[in-house]
């Protein structure tokens, strides 16, 4: 299935094709990629699901400007969402041969929805306290993915269209009311199961040099890791951005 910038309201989702510029922002970050997760994969947390994902938070050395070793963060993604004030350090998204392992403290429920229905999530809302009762912490403006390697396992998934549902579901529970006071667990549970009733689940796959562009509102997990696609691989590595709206309303 094709993502293109014509299908981006509809979609939720676009795949951009490789280009000088991106290819070499990449060159330049992917051995700081690669040696942040070197460094950090024997730290607590780093790695989890039975060691076959790296986390990889705010990982990437890039400025403030989105830079790395001075090569500028540009792309074409840049005409189609706001350009940040500041560029957080990108997420280093690892995985690795037999994704989804299993954590000693999962819960079947828990690892069953991450091997079968990829851990689908919208980024942003924080499960809080004993019940785990999610609010909007984090209001990101969009996500934007850019591969380090051409490894096709375990590839990014989404489900086409499901930012209309989720964000009209999250915005009908919030209304009038202050975004960061409302406990949206139960808007955002009954529109996930609608997405999952409604809409199958695509692969993302971008090569080394193009990007993957999502909107905040999209539903979107990670696959199991296939040896069959991995091409001989033993890892698959994405930077990811996910810059912050200045207001939780913003968001909506």
């Amino acid at each position: 299935m094709c993502f293109e910038r014509a299908d981006w309201d509809q979609n939720g989702v676009c795949v951009f094709a490789p280009v000088p510029e991106v290819t070499a922002w990449v060159a330049a970050a992917r051995p700081l990629a690669q040696a942040e997760l070197d460094a950090r994969r024997e730290q607590p947390g780093q790695m989890r699901h039975g060691g076959t994902w790296f986390v990889g938070l705010d990982a990437l050395p890039n400025a403030a400007d989105g830079s790395v070793a001075g090569v500028a963060l540009q792309g074409p993604w840049q005409d189609m969402v706001p350009t940040p004030a500041t560029w957080h350090p990108a997420q280093v998204s690892g995985v690795f041969p037999g994704y989804p392992g299993r954590d000693a403290g999962d819960t079947d429920a828990g690892f069953r929805y991450r091997r079968d229905r990829g851990a689908a999530h919208l980024d942003g809302l924080l499960a809080e306290g004993p019940a785990k009762r999610r609010f909007l912490r984090e209001p990101h403006g969009f996500i934007l993915g850019l591969p380090l390697d051409g490894c096709r396992a375990a590839p990014l998934l989404v489900w086409p269209g499901s930012h209309q549902i989720m964000g009209d579901a999250l915005r009908g529970a919030i209304g009038a009311c202050d975004p960061g006071a409302v406990d949206l667990t139960d808007a955002y549970v009954a529109a996930r199961r609608e997405v999952f009733d409604t809409i199958a689940p695509v692969p993302v796959r971008a090569d080394p040099g193009g990007a993957i562009l999502l909107h905040r509102h999209l539903l979107h997990g990670i696959d199991i890791w296939r040896d069959a696609e991995a091409g001989g691989a033993k890892q698959r590595l994405i930077a990811y951005f996910r810059p912050l709206f200045p207001r939780l309303t913003d968001w909506l």
